[in-house]
């Protein structure tokens, strides 16, 4: 694990600030009707006009700016031609890098009506990343955060994705420690002041396997049964954690749609 001092996490609040914002520019544009490839485009247009570049396009090969998953996609959505429809999620994973460091976050969407049961999957996903961030604080342990999430979720009935997880950023995009969203209370790593990391619950509302498609980056639920996922970056701090990362700008776009 990589320890940040107060300057290194400044840089990384001005990277997830800047992804943030990305998020609700994109958000403006979510309607029925839109191709994949144009909310890339947007994001792209806007991390380059803040000074910044995209942090996933090329990174280990990835084409796009941004990871669009729609419904059974969990994670890594390749932009493309497909056009959201009236009743879809649609996952937006974004991150850009600036000045030697990353920024990450991801957010669920609604496409025009959806359900009241897709709904309640996304509210619950993102209540539950709330939960682990009240716990990323100094002299926890990651399971502390991994176990509340699990908890909270599977109350409701859902499952938690094994295979993919949160994980420690700073001047890498993934870095050490790894933050699982399943896990026992008290287990893991003690986290010390200054750990920055990524806190991604990934939540399905049928069985937790998943299958990966033949582009080798799409990640879908094997029963096809919708999936969301919301991230939030944070430092590690005594007595609460300090938020790098926001949906207050999404929200404000969002309005009285909003999760």
């Amino acid at each position: 694990m990589t320890v940040k001092s107060a300057d290194e996490i400044e840089l990384l609040r001005e990277n997830a600030i800047i992804v943030s914002k990305t998020l609700a520019e994109v958000a403006k544009n979510i309607k029925p009707g839109v191709s994949t490839i144009t909310l890339d485009q947007i994001a792209e247009e806007f991390i380059r006009a803040e000074g910044a570049i995209p942090g996933f396009k090329g990174y280990r090969g990835f084409p796009g700016t941004l990871c669009v998953s729609t419904n059974e996609e969990v994670v890594h959505g390749i932009p493309g031609n497909r056009v959201l429809r009236n009743g879809d999620i649609v996952s937006i994973d974004c991150g850009c890098q600036k000045d030697g460091f990353y920024g990450d976050s991801a957010y669920t969407f609604p496409v025009g009506e959806v359900s009241a049961e897709v709904l309640n999957l996304l509210k619950r996903t993102k209540e539950s990343l709330l939960l682990a961030i009240d716990l990323a604080v100094a002299g926890r342990r990651i399971g502390d955060i991994s176990s509340v999430v699990q908890e909270y979720v599977e109350g409701f009935g859902y499952s938690v994705v094994r295979e993919l997880v949160g994980h420690g950023i700073g001047r890498q995009l993934h870095e050490k420690p790894d933050i699982p969203n399943y896990g026992k209370r008290g287990s893991g790593v003690k986290m010390p002041v200054g750990l920055t990391i990524c806190i991604e619950p990934m939540i399905n509302m049928g069985v937790k396997t998943v299958v990966q498609d033949a582009d080798g980056w799409t990640i879908r639920t094997a029963d096809r049964m919708p999936s969301a996922h919301f991230e939030l970056t944070v430092a590690v701090r005594k007595e609460k954690a300090d938020v790098l990362s926001t949906f207050r700008y999404i929200e404000e776009v969002l309005g009285s749609s909003s999760i």
